[in-house]
């Protein structure tokens, strides 16, 4: 039998939530610690196939382009690949884009020319995984998850727990288009003039972690989950304030997590630099009843409502027989 090789690469990467850091003094070594949940029915899909030179199309086709050239570049190969962006997370909200699309490159071209490279050897390529891994650990393993941080080291930092999200439970965004979360030089020299974080306030949040957000969730108990992720997120939030001009990047974000509130909803906060907001919910009908009341009261946003991933991404080989590249030839 003729011997198959790869003729196209395909990868899902999912979207990820994150939902606040844990400890940003790193007085005990780590510093960060992040907690987050991947989202099922957004992400990047990425088509990679052998050519002689790097090229990339569809959305975000640049950015693909430079991950490619990196790659190719540290690890030294003399090869090349057409990238094809068929699904891109939108940048800079808070989403995990740009680690998304990094790993879906890297992976692609190391399935492509049969290199065995994990995903966070290809998250170190491209020095992904500075600050959080959940992004990496959304690709690995999908779920609820918590990072232990970043130690001394250049490996991203691990993931100390996983836990299914329920299958009922939805997860409502709320996007305001007209703003951007910090990113690039900018956020460096935020987290370079952020105030000290107390290990007080750390101490506390990891507890809350520990003793709270994680049984509830085993539990299926919304009511503790939310109101320990919503405490996270003002704690977090307020920290962080002096950056990004308030506990919520966007004003009209966070006048519709306000109204949601409001409506009884205590799981509420914004991903990451933000804009986009989110509320955990029990239900698809009432995540959709929300959304859809949200659009009248706030009709500058867009609400849309996910379940949660509790699976990583995916890469899945084309193979061709050596016959069939002739035939293609």
């Amino acid at each position: 039998m003729a011997q198959a090789d790869p003729l196209e690469i395909l990868v899902r990467a999912p979207a990820r939530l994150h939902m606040g850091f844990l400890d940003l003094s790193g007085s005990l070594g780590r510093r960060f610690g992040s907690v987050g949940l991947t989202l099922e029915g957004m992400g990047v899909l990425l088509r990679a196939r052998r050519t002689e030179h790097v090229s990339a199309a569809g959305p975000q086709a640049q950015r693909a382009l430079q991950y490619a050239q990196v790659f190719v570049t540290r690890l030294g190969l003399d090869a090349g690949a057409h990238l094809v962006v068929e699904e891109a997370l939108p940048e800079h909200v808070g989403l995990g884009s740009g680690t998304q699309l990094a790993l879906a490159v890297g992976l692609a071209l190391a399935r492509l020319y049969g290199l065995e490279l994990s995903v966070r050897e290809i998250a170190t390529v491209h020095e992904r995984g500075q600050r959080s891994g959940i992004g990496i650990g959304a690709f690995e393993t999908g779920g609820f998850l918590l990072d232990g941080g970043r130690g001394s080291g250049d490996a991203p930092p691990p993931t100390v727990a996983r836990v299914e999200f329920p299958a009922a439970w939805r997860v409502l965004l709320i996007f305001d288009d007209q703003a951007r979360g910090l990113h690039g030089a900018r956020e460096v020299q935020a987290f370079r003039h952020l105030p000290a974080f107390p290990d007080t306030l750390a101490a506390h949040l990891c507890r809350l972690m520990l003793m709270q957000a994680i049984p509830a969730l085993l539990e299926q108990d919304l009511e503790p989950f939310g109101r320990s992720i919503a405490e996270l997120q003002r704690a977090v939030g307020d920290h962080f304030a002096p950056a990004q001009g308030g506990r919520f990047t966007s004003p009209r974000v966070a006048q519709a997590l306000s109204w949601l509130e409001a409506q009884g909803i205590c799981c509420v906060g914004q991903s990451s630099w933000g804009p986009t907001g989110f509320a955990i919910v029990a239900s698809e009908e009432q995540a959709r009843s929300l959304a859809q009341a949200g659009r009248e009261h706030h009709p500058g946003l867009r609400f849309m409502v996910l379940a949660a991933r509790n699976r990583g991404g995916e890469v899945h080989a084309v193979l061709a027989t050596a016959e069939a590249l002739a035939a293609r030839s």
